[in-house]
């Protein structure tokens, strides 16, 4: 646990009492503040109570006493409109922040010269993130993982020199973090997404570029410039006197670092050295993958990584759970969970990574559909959808084999069967919903392990080496 010492004597209001919520208060409290932690879920405000914290309905108690409001990063800040807690903090002069920000707060206080890797983007981020702390670890830092991708960053061990934070963002947690300053900030990719949340995409990029404009002097700002979003926030962070290193897997860059023929080149000056090779790495497979490692071969550079052992790391990379994951073949077929895959451009980084595809897709849809990928089309031996959208999607596959399967059971039972029906050498039978799992499942990681028990419940199917 990080105690946040910066709210000591001070009483603070925390809402959304769900995993980051309740570590916040766990954190305040250990570092001498008073908390007072609210929820609407009425289960949550019991399970704060039962943890010893005081709980109350901020509706109905005096502003005045608080110093903050650390609110959960699922809790609506601007769109489509402000939360009620968030307009009475507001009419009380109360900041709003959240668990990032109070983290940012006691490296200042404590370790500011600690490593800090802070990992954003539209697609790709959790698997960046999981990979440079994998390099990381293989560098012998003492390597903390958290943010998004699943660990409350509270719940960490505190920053220290020889301590790597790598803290996965998403946009609403960058917004609740007004003095974010990584030592190196990642910004992969922009496209539309969480519009619900942001109002406009000039928005949500707007949010997404705060990561980088703002790190600490002396760190390194790293940016894809494969869309036009990321282009020119590189732009501006070049005429910002910001340290900009410029990331492409489309074209050669006269300075930066590019992918070519699976090899990570860096260039500079018109010197040009290569870094590593991704050639028969399973776990980082496909065009998106490729810039995955290259942001995350740019970190490890930034941070004093060896090429060699960079290498190293990248070649021993296991990969992340439910994104591009290899969970078992039978014969010539090859099962892959991308349960992770929740919009159709997550989802196109798949299908691009593969020829021969039976593809399972579907659940709560998403704005546009799938209408984006119909330049993968051709790729796809078979669709099974599932879910929600399963009809919505039927009408844009009309030209492409497809069933209904409702299910993800029948889709995976039916999938198995046709795939090694086929003959094809190379066939693969793809988890790659383009859409949310909320209709069916609870998060997308449920989704993807009921994937990989069905898979491995298959006669004959045995692991990927």
């Amino acid at each position: 646990m990080i105690p946040v010492t910066s709210f000591a004597g001070k009483t603070v209001a925390v809402f959304g009492l769900g995993g980051s919520g309740l570590a916040s208060c766990h954190a305040l409290k250990a570092g001498g503040a008073e908390v007072i932690a609210a929820d609407d879920n009425a289960e949550n405000v019991a399970k704060a109570a039962q943890a010893g914290f005081v709980t109350a309905d901020l509706r109905n108690v005096s502003w005045a006493k608080f110093t903050a409001l650390v609110l959960a990063p699922g809790v609506p800040l601007t769109h489509p409109v402000p939360h009620w807690s968030v307009l009475k903090a507001r009419e009380a002069g109360v900041e709003v922040i959240g668990d990032i920000e109070l983290f940012c707060r006691e490296r200042r206080r404590h370790a500011p010269d600690a490593p800090f890797v802070a990992i954003t983007g539209t697609n790709g981020k959790s698997t960046t993130t999981a990979l440079i702390a994998h390099l990381t670890k293989v560098a012998g830092y003492d390597t903390q993982m958290g943010g998004n991708i699943g660990t409350a960053i509270l719940s960490l061990e505190p920053p220290r020199m020889g301590r790597v934070h790598v803290i996965e963002m998403s946009s609403y947690q960058i917004d609740l973090t007004p003095s974010l300053d990584p030592s190196v900030g990642i910004l992969l990719n922009v496209s539309e997404d969480h519009i619900d949340r942001h109002g406009t995409i000039s928005h949500y990029a707007a949010v997404k570029e705060r990561l980088v404009a703002n790190v600490q002097a002396n760190g390194t700002s790293i940016v894809g410039v494969d869309d036009g979003y990321c282009r020119d926030i590189a732009d501006r962070l070049d005429r910002a006197g910001k340290n900009v290193v410029r990331i492409s897997v489309k074209n050669p860059l006269a300075s930066g670092i590019h992918v070519e023929h699976g090899t990570i080149v860096r260039t500079s000056g018109g010197a040009r050295s290569e870094i590593a090779t991704l050639g028969g790495i399973g776990s980082l497979r496909g065009l998106h993958n490729a810039q995955n490692a290259a942001c995350a071969a740019a970190a490890a550079l930034a941070m004093g990584i060896s090429p060699d052992v960079l290498q190293n790391g990248l070649r021993s990379f296991p990969g992340l759970a439910h994104r591009m994951e290899q969970v078992g073949r039978r014969g010539s077929v090859l099962f892959v969970n991308d349960s992770k895959g929740t919009n159709a451009d997550a989802t196109a980084h798949a299908l691009s990574s593969f020829a021969d595809i039976f593809w399972i897709a579907g659940g709560k849809p998403k704005a546009g559909g799938i209408t984006g990928l119909t330049g993968f089309f051709p790729r796809i031996r078979k669709a099974y959808l599932i879910g929600e959208a399963a009809q919505e999607f039927s009408e844009t596959l009309s030209q492409v084999p497809h069933e209904i399967s409702q299910t993800l059971d029948v889709a995976v039972a039916h999938a198995a069967r046709d795939a090694e029906a086929s003959g094809l050498a190379d066939a693969v039978v793809l988890l790659s919903p383009a859409c949310a799992s909320f209709d069916q499942y609870r998060n997308f990681e449920i989704r993807g392990t009921r994937f990989r028990q069905l898979v491995q419940a298959l006669p004959g199917v045995k692991p990927v080496v």
